[in-house]
């Protein structure tokens, strides 16, 4: 008995619970949480927001549904697809200038027609194929780290969005291609997140949607900056083409619709950009985050180790080690987990519907929220809690309408293995030589704008392991 409760004692004091906002027993109105999702959309969330199952509230003069239960959010984004796949105004509207009809921010007609050409060609079954560009890429980010002393401070965030641009522009845009661009698509989307309106309040008041909003010279030339370098690379293809180079963005140019039709330019421009910003942008921050918990949580990272020097040893892994690395799977899972990329999921629905019993009208905005549901008493044990080892009995696996880092349902992310296998290569690789070390002094804390990121920088020590 005594050993018993010694163990548990012992398995509590190594409970790690990472940064999240301060949580509202009573609400603030609504004008002061508007004000503060501009901000940080994680700060507006109370104590009940993460227990509840359905919630409702009025907004101006918006119905808000929030989606908190694995039955109500199967109904919402897999039954009720067809009247709740159009994104929030709010997402569309700041993320049309740069993704256009984009996949991310169409739907109907739009989105199927697109989501059939595009789908495939980043499709689950050619990450094999991918795996080898990902692990050269990643071997040179770890080749680069040891090449600095020992003690080197570095911006983790940074060096994870470099090389995640890297991977992207190497497997979509052409291998020979990536290095002369990727810099200036991550510095361009980090200005594009950073400026963008983070709260649509033309729509929050019902006003038109033809109304136009204000683009501050920021966002344009952030826009400018990417667009300008996926023109290029989509003007250089018949050149790669011709040296024999095979590129996703050749199958976007050369891929035709039901009618044997072409993408349009502008489509194919609109996709590229969809794919890099999905590709680079969620797994960088999902590794950031990752190299910031395992920081903190010294058992987490001593098995991640064991995992890595067993299985891989010295060699680099391949596709097929994947996996055999359940305990690094396990790590990004909880990652995700704790801070999902796109930390809030919302739609407008297109018609009257019905969610859980509760009639929806035409023009409500339905969330799902990860940001609640991954961290909901009901549904997870320990939820604030970094404890991969949730995630390693398949038995006890989430529901997948409970644990939606990607989405779900038919506007699921298209590239979900393709990101999960980056970012257990990228782990495995880089964890087999280092151990990041948070820098002394700094506070974390989540900030969420268009994606949920470490706040602005996330500085650490390179620490080489002795291996």
């Amino acid at each position: 008995m005594t050993d018993s409760v010694t163990t548990r004692a012992k398995d509590k004091s190594q409970d790690f619970v990472p940064p999240y906002p301060f949580r509202y027993e009573q609400m603030p109105p609504v004008w002061q949480l508007i004000g503060m999702a501009k901000k940080n959309f994680l700060s507006i969330w109370g104590i009940d927001d993460f227990q509840s199952r359905l919630r409702s509230r009025k907004v101006f003069s918006r119905e808000l549904v929030i989606c908190n239960r694995p039955d109500v959010v199967r109904e919402a984004f897999q039954k009720n697809h067809s009247a709740l796949q159009r994104k929030s105004p709010q997402m569309r509207h700041a993320l049309e200038p740069l993704l256009g009809d984009g996949l991310f921010v169409s739907d109907t007609d739009t989105w199927a027609k697109r989501r059939k050409v595009v789908a495939p060609i980043i499709h689950g079954s050619r990450v094999p194929g991918f795996a080898p560009i990902m692990v050269d890429t990643i071997i040179e980010k770890r080749d680069e780290w040891t090449a600095k002393p020992d003690g080197s401070e570095i911006d983790a965030l940074e060096e994870m969005a470099h090389l995640t641009a890297e991977i992207i522009s190497r497997t979509i845009f052409g291998r020979n291609l990536g290095a002369n661009y990727a810099s200036e698509v991550v510095e361009g989307f980090t200005d594009y997140q950073r400026h963008i309106d983070q709260v649509d309040l033309i729509s929050m008041f019902g006003l038109p949607e033809w109304l136009p909003r204000f683009r501050g010279r920021s966002i344009r030339k952030s826009r400018e900056r990417i667009l300008g370098v996926l023109d290029q690379i989509i003007d250089s293809y018949a050149t790669q083409k011709e040296a024999g180079e095979t590129s996703v963005i050749g199958g976007l140019l050369e891929a035709r619709d039901d009618n044997g039709e072409p993408l349009s330019r502008d489509a194919i421009r609109n996709e590229a950009a969809v794919i890099f910003m999905a590709g680079h942008e969620t797994t960088a921050n999902t590794l950031a985050w990752a190299w910031y918990l395992l920081s903190q949580s010294a058992p987490t990272a001593a098995k991640l180790h064991a995992e890595i020097d067993q299985v891989l040893g010295d060699r680099a892994p391949t596709f097929a080690d994947v996996a055999k690395l359940p305990y690094t799977r396990a790590v990004i899972e909880e990652t995700l987990r704790l801070y999902p990329p796109v930390p809030i999921l919302a739609r407008e629905a297109m018609e009257d519907t019905e969610i859980g019993g509760k009639h929806i009208p035409k023009g409500s905005l339905v969330m799902v929220v990860p940001w609640l549901m991954h961290r909901n008493p009901v549904l997870w044990v320990k939820p604030d809690v970094f404890w991969p080892e949730r995630f390693i009995q398949k038995s006890k696996r989430p529901n997948k309408y409970g644990y939606v880092p990607f989405s779900i349902g038919p506007r699921i992310c298209a590239g979900l293995q393709f990101g999960m296998t980056e970012a257990i290569l990228s782990l495995a690789i880089l964890a087999r030589k280092f151990a990041p070390a948070l820098k002394p002094g700094i506070d974390v804390q989540p900030v969420a704008r268009l994606t949920l990121r470490p706040g602005a920088d996330l500085p650490m020590i390179l620490q080489k392991r002795a291996v």
